[in-house]
């Protein structure tokens, strides 16, 4: 199975805009993260998680081949709010979302005109499931179970794909969710920065110990602001052994 990060940034991005720190204003191309999401593939299935604003720069140096599903872990703007640039998938048939109980309420909201009973011509052609926490499906040939973590008060969905775990948004997982985990070997998991705590986020610190809980051997931080510093430096010094810094265009082969 491959993975592929399509984004590794927060809800800003990196660069943000009007910022002139010296991540900001970095050359490196690994300093330069737009917003979170990766495509899950084998050769004969193509999974999408989360389609935020960024989807069709992301997309577009890819091989262009139709989209199996497109796995939502909550329903902020950064995370879904791409999903009318789909469009073009829909000429290979209907487009399947997947999304909890409040997640799909909010794309119902945030994108009417895409569900109405009179589609306005050429919106995109989505077919919105309602999916929930513990119960696995398959999507051609991927096993996938969803599994809650809180985003702050907010709960949302992250997902295991074998021995693969992919989780954004996280401040906290309660131990039940925690051992749908048990048996992941690389895991990535967001963590924003080093210092300053956030509601609704976890800290590198967080991740770190949330890694090691669950006993991953490979874990890969994403959903990273630029207050977390400049890439090679956090992965040559300031990370343990087995952690690092994912970045975007990096794949996986798990």
């Amino acid at each position: 199975m491959r993975i592929t990060f399509l984004g590794t940034g927060t809800s800003c991005g990196v660069p943000v805009i009007g910022c002139r720190c010296e991540v900001c204003q970095s050359s490196n191309a690994k300093d330069r993260r737009l917003r979170c999401s990766i495509l899950v593939e084998t050769e004969q299935t193509r999974l999408l998680v989360d389609c935020g604003p960024d989807f069709r720069q992301q997309i577009l140096p890819q091989p262009f081949r139709r989209i199996d599903g497109i796995l939502i872990t909550h329903s902020h703007y950064d995370h879904v709010g791409g999903m009318d640039d789909v469009r073009p998938y829909c000429q290979f048939g209907e487009i399947n979302v997947y999304a909890d109980p409040l997640a799909r309420r909010g794309m119902l909201e945030m994108l009417p005109y895409c569900f109405a009973e009179n589609r306005y011509p050429g919106v995109p052609a989505i077919g919105l499931h309602e999916i929930h926490a513990g119960e696995e499906m398959t999507i051609g040939d991927i096993s996938v179970l969803p599994f809650q973590v809180m985003h702050g008060k907010l709960p949302i969905l992250g997902y295991r794909f074998g021995r693969f775990a992919y989780i954004t948004d996280m401040k906290t997982i309660s131990d039940d969710q925690a051992r749908l985990l048990e048996g992941v070997e690389t895991l990535v998991v967001n963590a924003l920065r080093f210092d300053r705590p956030h509601h609704s986020h976890q800290l590198v610190g967080d991740a770190v110990a949330f890694a090691r809980q669950i006993g991953a051997r490979r874990t890969l931080l994403t959903h990273v602001c630029h207050d977390i510093g400049l890439h090679d430096e956090v992965n040559s010094r300031l990370l343990p052994p087995g952690v690092e810094l994912a970045y975007d265009g990096q794949v996986l082969t798990v």
